[in-house]
């Protein structure tokens, strides 16, 4: 299966770059490839297409203005060099987020990525991108895997399809559903104590009626969480 793709890319080498990447690619044929947004708008609407690499910082028009006014949206592979758009770049959907430079190898995997959504063998999107072994975490951070130990995380916060894991010395956000990594995660060791919130038992310093305290932190316990979260914490008094 061929998948026609666009690429809307206002640097010339970056531009350049992604072009060749296509053209190594058997399953993937390039339609065109634009330094104008606004020409690129155009053939979408009249030509709909699988794929679209998309840059996020254009002077004519953002990558991220132009999916908010195209109807007809393909699949899209997000490009930039500023980590801060992903979070927005998801929001709106996209399949993927390619952070500049581009290696072929992270090319490879978003095409990947795109090609079993379109096929329909995988259905989870996001995917997941921690990995838990059995004393530690890798979390995906932008092009790197950073290992975390258990025991260095105090509780995880919850934004979408995001995750930030807070620990004693930094923090990492990453692409994560809540429910997913609440399901890897040690149940004698961290527990759900909100939708947005899972806390690292050892960490916790105070219990309160309505929230636990981790250091400075003080995270709510949401009321669908309350009666499991007080006879996790019962069993664990001293008698």
């Amino acid at each position: 299966m061929k998948l026609n793709c666009i690429i809307i890319e206002d640097e010339p080498l970056a531009r350049n770059l992604l072009v060749d990447y296509v053209s190594k690619v058997p399953t993937l044929n390039l339609v065109q490839a634009f330094g104008n947004p606004l020409e690129a708008l155009e053939v979408l609407r009249a030509q709909p297409v699988d794929i679209l690499f998309l840059d996020v910082q254009m002077p004519q028009l953002t990558g991220i203005s132009l999916l908010k006014v195209l109807q007809n949206k393909p699949m899209v592979i997000l490009t930039t060099a500023y980590s801060e758009y992903a979070l927005e770049g998801y929001e709106l959907d996209v399949a993927d987020y390619l952070l500049k430079p581009v290696t072929f190898e992270r090319f490879l995997k978003a095409v990947d990525k795109v090609t079993q959504r379109l096929s329909g063998e995988s259905k989870a999107s996001p995917v997941t991108e921690i990995q838990v072994l059995p004393d530690y975490v890798f979390v995906k951070d932008g092009t790197k895997s950073v290992k975390i130990t258990l025991a260095e995380i105090l509780y995880v916060e919850g934004l979408k399809d995001y995750v930030t894991i807070h620990t004693k010395q930094q923090k990492i956000t990453t692409l994560q559903r809540m429910k997913t990594l609440e399901e890897q995660l040690p149940a004698d060791k961290f527990i759900r104590i909100h939708n947005s919130y899972i806390v690292a038992v050892q960490a916790i310093d105070v219990v309160q009626k309505n929230e636990v305290q981790i250091g400075a932190a003080s995270l709510p316990i949401g009321d669908t969480y309350r009666k499991t979260f007080r006879e996790f914490i019962d069993k664990k008094h001293i008698q």
